[in-house]
């Protein structure tokens, strides 16, 4: 979707008819304006909009910010906004004239061609439009003399001009060829205006369009449109229609997205372009589609493929570990479900009940906290799992490796935002990949209790919430339903569904949008899988004679129902003494109960659709649901001895695993249960092996996937190794490479003994690495011209950057006998993270020796004589724990693998401290959300 040119848009030129091309404005992004250019390039998005606030705050000159859009094949396309020109006194206007000179200056410097001005809200302003259009019609005449054009936004809360009929009033008033509109999706449609009268508008005087959906609010215009714009797709705006009328006029310029929204303004700019891309993406085939047959060419999609359709749940896996697993095979057991199968060469179980299949995975996962059930994998049908890959692939979404024997079954996987994997399965029962799972000699049970998977509830963080509803709608191709709110125990509920249009595929999202500290009690994040049922009181009564742990519903709730809906009386006294819940509605019945939590996270319901109920229960049953919920943990936590354990965050560095290539490491490091890995981009000695990813495109990409694939991160990279004959800017590939790996932190050293010098490259490498989103932490062998900490402080206090940082390696720290006592005053923000490890207690002589140890014999925390607790306790709390442990030996018996393993659980051992404490009181997050 790229042109071809990729120069200042003064020079492209694009067949007739124009497809539209896809910008985003910076101001639905988070961080700085280099932040926010390489989240739109990384996004493929071939423009952007410039805000005023971005540049100002931009250490970049305006030229600089040209050649870097250039760099990153993106145009600049608009230059906004341009406030409180038209209808005002002389002295003003001129004035006015006088700033908007300077802004012209400005826009010339950038490369832009266009300047938006938003109609005025200044008490200045009067209502005149023949004054209005004279002095727009003079900017337009000075902008063109500058090749500049003008583009005229009606705001919705402008003082006089607030619909784009009374701005186009304006404009076809003034006459300028340099004065056209910009039509904002927002500003139309939240007014309510028809916007089928934009067909009179010459395509021509469109200067610019600005696309954004939002949810149907009653509240002030300004406060609305400031903080809950959305992406496309995500709110109640007919962005179809209106990108069909626009069209129709024979525009020809680009679709802007221009979304303010406080939580994408918080969150990962590139995430929220990525997001911003799909929902693009996905409406551009809704008007190709569905749309007047003047934009449906216009639109076609080259290179797309559609969303196959998709039949239904074929499997949800769950992550278990050796504690929750039980409980969750117990309830399954209860439920009627039998354990059939056992994978061949993974520790999976299978367990089935009519078509309703649950696999239990007991392989370690790094995001799963100990005795913690948690859904880790969706299983779909799918019509063409090929296609579905592709589509993925097109729309930035990891299609995930599977790592499988000759002759296990080869299926496709995508990576949701938060982890999940959902695999593409051709059919439900045909398909090879049951034959991967040697029977266990049981039998499902034969007498129907329950049908099949009905749906699947997650809980998403409220970064995630929006994020997880585009990629659901616009890669598998489910329709987002609106968000909807309820007022829960704990606070505010947001929940959303999404569906196919057969309701066969069926997945709520949730979250809590105001949730601040912890849930209660002990539920953090919680998740649900329905199961269907065609007799749900015959179900609810044999899973109970079973031993169904099921949760038991408060009688308030049942006098409120006959109060409320009337049942019958024999189905409202089979209801209480099961504990299910009820709704209807015009199109039918629901029936349904739950189990008590599993495991801490998980829960089941039994659900039962009569006719055509298509809902997921009364909002009503969603706090009542809760409530119960938190009474039984409360009960199920009381006076039980529980682990009160210390928990780290681990990352595998690469030195302890230094024979893996990067993306064996991050396999190792997912395998192992690592949360993050640090990378070694650059060798530091002749012998050791070279993983080129800042120049080898085809490792950079594998790597990534694998990072997709297993949710591992990339904690820091390693080693900007400054001598004296180096030049910081050298490294710039170097930092550029850890950034496109999502790499928080760059670890530096500086073997130079010069005092000056080392701190001004260091403050120069500070600068190169800021606007990537890197520190730069440096670490000081013992044996370096930088050898202890009071050497490091001296060179941090010097180059005086906001991203320098300080690396404590144990080993380092204590080799060089620096003092416990100095480290626990040093500010606590020069800390990201620590090198973890022990040593002998004997300290060579040497420089030889102390690179040896350094390099080939660090031990395990515990095993040496290095006071690990000790350097530890005088960090901030809460910094990751990187494990740089080489031991050649070991690795030579055991291989990297088992190696980075044992490191891992060594150290679990010896930091993540335990103890046995009474459990009288709630903890921890979340009760779960959905209906």
């Amino acid at each position: 979707m790229r042109t071809a040119h990729r120069d200042s848009p003064h020079d492209q030129v694009e067949e007739t008819p124009a497809r539209p091309r896809a910008v985003i404005a910076t101001g639905c992004l988070s961080g700085t304006l280099e932040d926010k250019l390489a989240a739109a390039a990384a996004a493929r998005f071939q423009g952007i909009e410039i805000f005023e606030s971005d540049l100002i705050a931009s250490p970049w000159s305006p030229a600089r910010v040209r050649q870097e859009c250039a760099r990153r094949g993106l145009s600049i396309d608009l230059y906004q906004p341009f406030r409180d020109f038209e209808a005002v006194p002389p002295e003003v206007f001129t004035a006015n004239l006088r700033r908007a000179e300077r802004t012209f200056d400005v826009i010339e410097q950038l490369g832009a061609r266009t300047m938006l001005v938003s109609s005025s809200t200044s008490t200045d302003a009067v209502d005149d439009d023949d004054l209005a259009a004279e002095q727009l019609n003079i900017l337009a005449g000075r902008a063109e003399r500058r090749g500049l054009r003008i583009a005229y936004e009606a705001l919705a809360w402008g003082r006089f001009v607030n619909t784009y009929a009374h701005s186009w009033r304006i404009v076809r008033r003034a006459g300028h060829p340099a004065l056209g509109l910009c039509l904002d999706s927002f500003h139309v449609l939240s007014r309510g205006d028809d916007p089928a009268g934009i067909r009179v508008v010459p395509g021509s005087k469109v200067f610019h369009v600005q696309l954004a959906d939002a949810p149907r609010l009653t509240m002030d215009v300004v406060e609305w449109s400031w903080h809950h714009r959305l992406f496309p797709g995500l709110g109640s705006f007919d962005l179809p229609g209106f990108v069909g009328h626009v069209l129709t006029t024979g525009y020809d310029g680009p679709l802007s997205l221009e979304v303010f929204n406080d939580v994408y303004r918080q969150a990962d700019p590139r995430h929220a372009a990525i997001d911003g891309m799909r929902a693009l993406v996905a409406l551009r085939e809704a008007v190709s589609t569905s749309g007047p047959p003047a934009a449906r060419e216009r639109l076609r999609m080259t290179g797309l493929p559609p969303a196959p359709q998709l039949g239904g749940h074929v499997f949800t896996e769950l992550a278990v570990d050796d504690r929750s697993g039980p409980v969750v095979a117990r309830t399954l057991t209860a439920l009627g479900f039998a354990h059939t199968g056992q994978h061949r060469s993974k520790p999976v179980q299978l367990w089935e009940q009519g078509r309703a299949r649950i696999l239990l995975n007991f392989a370690p996962h790094r995001a799963v906290p100990p005795v913690t059930a948690a859904v880790c994998a969706l299983g779909l049908e799918s019509a063409d799992p090929a296609g579905s890959a592709q589509r993925a692939e097109r729309l930035l979404a990891p299609v995930l490796p599977r790592l499988r024997r000759p002759e296990e079954a080869d299926l496709t996987s995508v990576a949701a935002p938060d982890g999940t994997a959902v695999f593409l399965v051709q059919s439900a029962d045909s398909g090879s990949w049951l034959e991967d799972f040697s029977p266990t000699g049981a039998s499902p049970r034969g007498d129907g209790l329950l049908t099949g998977i009905d749906h699947v509830s997650l809980t998403e963080s409220v970064d995630d919430f929006d994020e997880a509803a585009i990629f659901y709608r616009t890669v598998l191709g489910l329709h987002a339903g609106e968000a909807t709110e309820i007022a829960a125990p704990f606070g505010l509920i947001r929940t959303r569904t999404a569906t196919d249009l057969r309701q066969r595929v069926r997945i709520t999202l949730n979250t809590a949008p105001m949730r601040r500290g912890d849930w209660s009690p002990a539920v953090p994040s919680p998740q649900h899988i329905a199961f269907g049922s065609d007799d749900v009181i015959a179900s609810a009564r044999a899973m109970r004679a079973l031993g169904a742990p099921i949760l038991r519903i408060p009688d308030n709730y049942y006098v409120d129902l006959d109060a409320r809906l009337d049942p019958p009386p024999e189905l409202l006294s089979a209801m209480r003494d099961l504990s299910i819940l009820y709704d209807r509605d015009e199109r039918g019945e629901y029936l349904h109960f739950y189990t008590e939590i599993l495991g801490s996270r998980v829960f089941f319901e039994v659900v039962q659709r009569i006719e055509g109920y298509l809902g997921y229960g009364a909002a009503t049953s969603v706090p009542v649901r809760m409530a119960a919920h938190r009474e039984r943990r409360l009960i199920t936590l009381r006076d039980v001895p529980a682990r009160n354990d210390e928990h780290h965050d681990y990352s595998l560095a690469h030195l302890t695993a230094l024979s893996l290539s990067p993306p064996d490491l991050v396999d190792a490091a997912a395998d192992a249960g690592y949360r993050y890995v640090g990378l070694r981009l650059t060798r530091v000695t002749a012998q050791e092996p070279h993983y080129p990813l800042a120049t080898d495109p085809a490792l950079m990409r594998t790597t990534k996937v694998r990072l997709a694939a297993t949710g591992v991160e990339v904690l820091d990279i390693e080693l900007a190794r400054i001598s004296p004959d180096d030049d910081p800017r050298a490294f710039l590939r170097f930092l550029e490479a850890g950034a496109e790996l999502g790499a928080r932190h760059v670890i530096a050293q500086l073997p130079d003994p010069d005092r000056a010098r080392k701190i001004d490259r260091y403050a120069q490498l500070c600068e190169l690495a800021r606007p990537l989103g890197l520190t730069v932490d440096l670490e000081f062998p013992s044996w370096t011209e930088t050898p202890d900490l009071r050497e490091a402080v001296r060179v941090l206090r010097g180059a005086d950057q906001p991203n320098a940082g300080m690396l404590i390696d144990l080993l380092h720290f204590a080799r060089s006998g620096s003092s416990v006592a100095d480290l626990r005053q040093l500010p606590v923000d020069w800390f990201h993270f620590v090198h973890v490890c022990d040593a002998p207690p004997g300290v060579p002589t040497t420089n030889e020796g102390l690179i040896h140890t350094a390099r080939f014999e660090r031990l395990f925390p515990g095993e040496g004589g290095i006071d690990v607790h000790g350097i530890l306790d005088a960090l901030p709390p809460g910094l990751p724990y990187a494990l740089e442990i080489p031991r050649a030996t070991l690795v030579a018996q055991v291989g990297a693998r088992e190696h980075a393993r044992l490191a891992i659980t060594a150290a679990r051992d010896h930091l993540d401290r335990s103890g046995a404490t009474p459990v009288r009181r709630p903890s921890d997050v979340l009760p779960g959300t959905s209906r």
